[in-house]
């Protein structure tokens, strides 16, 4: 037992929660622009055009420009060169966002680092400084942030020693955004990587869930206050029986069920490579499976996709200012269909011929 504790100032306490609340709003999900340069020049380069600070102003523009993408998308989540970039009449992004409707976020870790003496498993760096990058961000209008921690399922991994270091990191970083007034947006990712079946992501989920929450509470993180952006439970993308959406929401809502507080006020789904459609059909099902009795579930199941949002947005526009409002319009319909998903309402009819691209990339670095 802790010899001293104390809540936080009730005061932050309604401000985060009321910021965790309004990002899960029913119906409505986030949209994960924040991709490296080096991520995003890929892209780039696959509609001709060069990596260059303009051109990535350019498609963010696109993206946030687009009318009526509040009506599905609840928050953005930036990445720390967008913040200070504005669109054409000379608004910030993040003041463009706040006008709409949207709240505006940040990724704040600085990508992985080898474990050392691991089997190829990683950790996730940026604590240092980490309060001062919080509280940057805050005053740039920023009122959330986010943190991702990767995990690997191999024939020895995720070793106990990642899950522990993923669950203390991902702990630490949550306190820290709180005590700056930013919501964590909690980002365990089991991958996609391998040839596994569901079974097996369905195990490894809930122990790392199991060891994330654990640390939560021993760092005193303030659950209502926090969102969680968790891998679905699905087979490896090398698995040569793929899971049906019935299969993964029935494996995902109960891993959760087992492992994830009720005082969580919503969870936001990572696509993690899947193609558009198998996202949205698969969100759909877990949220058909949360819906009903035994899983009936406390959170809102929503999404925070950034691929499975955009590969039809980077098809339509093809790096031609003609086609901007052709490539706003997929990117209003995916949002549309994965809003109708998080209520467990999508039908199929959303799915362009880039929609049921798969996204998968090895390794994938953001």
């Amino acid at each position: 037992m802790t010899t001293h504790f104390s809540y936080l100032d009730p005061r932050l306490q309604e401000e985060l929660k009321r910021t965790a609340e309004e990002i899960v709003t029913p119906g409505k999900g986030i949209l994960a622009c924040d991709e490296g340069n080096d991520a995003i020049g890929k892209h780039l380069e696959g509609v001709g055009l060069k990596n260059t600070d303009e051109n990535r102003r350019k498609y963010r523009q696109l993206l946030f420009t687009t009318k009526g993408l509040s009506s599905h998308i609840s928050a953005i989540i930036l990445h720390e060169s967008t913040v200070y970039q504005k669109v054409d009449d000379g608004t910030p992004f993040p003041e463009l966002l706040r006008r709409s409707g949207i709240i505006p976020g940040i990724k704040v870790d600085r990508d992985v680092v080898p474990l050392f003496l691991s089997e190829d498993e990683v950790t996730t760096q940026g604590l240092d400084n980490l309060a001062q990058t919080c509280a940057k961000f805050k005053k740039l209008g920023c009122r959330f942030a986010k943190w991702r921690a990767p995990l690997k399922i191999g024939l020895h991994t995720p070793s106990p020693r990642a899950i522990r270091d993923t669950a203390a990191v991902l702990a630490r970083y949550a306190a820290v955004c709180q005590s700056e007034g930013l919501v964590p947006i909690v980002e365990p990712d089991v991958l996609i990587d391998g040839s596994h079946g569901i079974g097996r992501t369905q195990k490894v989920t809930e122990v790392v869930l199991a060891a994330v929450y654990k640390a939560l509470s021993d760092h005193h993180v303030y659950l209502e206050g926090t969102l969680l952006k968790p891998n679905m439970v699905t087979s490896g993308q090398a698995c040569p029986i793929k899971s049906s959406p019935a299969e993964v929401g029935l494996a995902t809502v109960t891993a959760f069920r087992r492992t994830i507080p009720a005082a969580v006020p919503g969870i936001v789904f990572l696509s993690g490579g899947q193609s558009e459609e198998d996202a949205t059909l698969n969100l759909n099902a877990i949220n058909q499976a949360s819906l009903r009795a035994p899983l009936r579930a406390p959170w809102v199941l929503s999404f925070s996709f950034g691929r499975a949002l955009q590969q039809s947005v980077w098809s339509a526009w093809a790096g031609n200012d003609a086609n901007v409002q052709k490539a706003q319009m997929e990117l209003l319909k995916r949002a549309k269909a994965n809003s109708d998903a998080s209520l467990g309402k999508y039908t199929r009819g959303a799915a362009t011929a880039a929609a049921t691209r798969g996204n998968y990339t090895r390794d994938h670095r953001y």
